[in-house]
């Protein structure tokens, strides 16, 4: 209950200072009676909070995704500026539609400033194991103990797992959570009442759909919070609607989009930000150039073949970082590839030069791919460009890949890098491709920045 208060509080906060804003800014011309509008202002402020908890705002079950929580604002904000209008012609004061409209849009950045720096503090909050959500997952299959591990691994998404309920013999379980392991499925609730969980989360493929559906119906009955997962993996949420099939609530997985106008505003995008970067980059790129010819014999730029999209083939242009025979000394590194699957990665390449290893740290070594974007080998965001070997090692799913252009950063960049697992590497690149989508490459640009500057999982 205390965040929530926190929250009400600061977006009150928030949509006063909003209100005291847009009267100053209001203009010379538009003339307000300053008690009359503190009176309206006033007499608003619990429809701004009804409208907030109306939209769920409140409710973290529905504010997963930044973006959804934004619309939701901007609906709640559009709603309390048409009630304060609505009281002001009740109460025959109608307020300045200038003034409305000012305090709506400042409302609407103040909150989102609010809000932004409220997400992180809960984060840092959850990180150190404050504010999390006690729940009980119902199996101990594969499917659910991803979850739990997901829970333990993503403290931000504010769940502590509190054990696990399963009709399995001890024999069959486990023997690495055996020891988590409360009770039976029909103890659910006696268990949820013991450990004084808040919630339930049923893995689907664990159990039956009977099962599922009593566990529903006698937990929501005592006010416990109950999640099914889809038992779908790595399908974005904003691609999923329930809708009703007769009895059954089923799941609708919107189909994917890779062409039509969405291609041609990415490649847009990519042309017109990659010149821009191009331009902007000129003169770090000219002094890296030089030092790179200096540091070491060998062109200062390096050529490799990669598979683009659709398998066909392209050189990606980078500085040279390594020695110049570095591609023969390969097979005799084979041993100390510190990487699982067909990638190839040593944390202390000894092939790296002085001035490579700087540049691979900033991620100054890739700004020449901006080229490669331009020409329309690559894409500003996408998949690792792989090399022909390493595709020649790939399941048939990861072949899926190869249907969008490879990027100059992507789900795997901002999520580790280097220090990511091939499973990692796998499951985001899928992840990306069936669930693309523009905002999703504004959000991993908006990632890279602090994931350069941070060097995170560079090598």
């Amino acid at each position: 209950m205390a965040p929530k208060l926190m929250l009400a509080g600061a977006d009150l906060t928030a949509v006063v200072l909003a209100m005291v804003v847009a009267f100053a800014l209001r203009g010379s011309s538009v003339e307000l009676d300053a008690p009359a509008s503190a009176m309206l202002g006033a007499s608003s402020l619990p429809i701004w909070l009804l409208a907030f908890s109306r939209h769920r705002l409140y409710s973290a079950r529905y504010l997963v995704r930044r973006p959804e929580e934004l619309r939701r604002v901007g609906r709640a904000l559009v709603l309390s500026v048409f009630c304060m209008a609505a009281i002001g012609f009740a109460l025959q004061a109608p307020a300045s539609r200038v003034w409305l409209v000012l305090t709506g849009l400042i409302a609407f950045v103040l909150v989102a400033v609010e809000r932004e720096v409220a997400r992180r503090l809960f984060r840092r909050l959850r990180r150190a194991g404050g504010l999390l959500r006690p729940v009980v997952v119902v199996g101990v299959n594969h499917e659910a103990r991803e979850l739990a591990a997901l829970m333990s691994s993503e403290p931000d998404l504010g769940y502590r797992l509190a054990g696990f309920v399963t009709d399995l013999d001890p024999e069959r379980v486990d023997p690495g959570i055996a020891g988590q392991v409360l009770g039976r499925i029909a103890d659910t609730r006696r268990v949820v009442r013991d450990v004084e969980a808040v919630g339930v989360i049923v893995a689907a493929t664990a159990t039956t759909l009977d099962i599922s559906n009593r566990l529903v119906r006698e937990l929501t009955n005592d006010g416990i919070h109950v999640e099914l997962s889809s038992a779908l993996r790595d399908v974005a949420s904003s691609r999923l609607t329930v809708r009703p099939f007769g009895r059954f609530p089923v799941v609708y997985v919107e189909p994917v989009h890779r062409s039509g106008w969405r291609t041609s505003a990415k490649r847009a995008f990519d042309v017109s930000v990659a010149a821009l970067c191009l331009a902007g980059a000129s003169l770090l790129m000219l002094v890296a150039a030089v030092a790179v010819r200096v540091d070491s014999p060998g062109p200062v730029l390096f050529r490799q073949v990669r598979v683009g999209r659709n398998g066909k083939p392209f050189k990606v242009v980078k500085f040279r970082t390594m020695v110049e025979d570095a591609e023969e000394l390969v097979i005799d590194l084979r041993d100390l590839n510190e990487a699982d699957g067909p990638l190839f990665k040593i944390s202390a390449d000894p092939r790296v030069t002085r001035v490579g290893a700087l540049l691979r740290r900033s991620s100054i070594d890739e700004l020449p791919q901006l080229w490669n974007v331009i020409r329309g080998d690559m894409s500003l965001v996408g998949p690792r460009p792989a090399i022909p070997s390493e595709v020649e090692g790939w399941l048939p799913e990861l072949h899926e890949r190869l249907r969008v252009k490879p990027g100059m950063t992507g789900m795997w960049q901002v999520n580790g890098r280097s220090a990511s697992s091939w499973d990692d590497y796998v499951r985001l690149d899928l992840y990306y491709v069936d669930n693309w989508s523009l905002s999703t490459d504004l959000a991993i640009l908006a990632q890279t920045v602090p994931a350069v500057l941070s060097s995170r999982g560079a090598s």
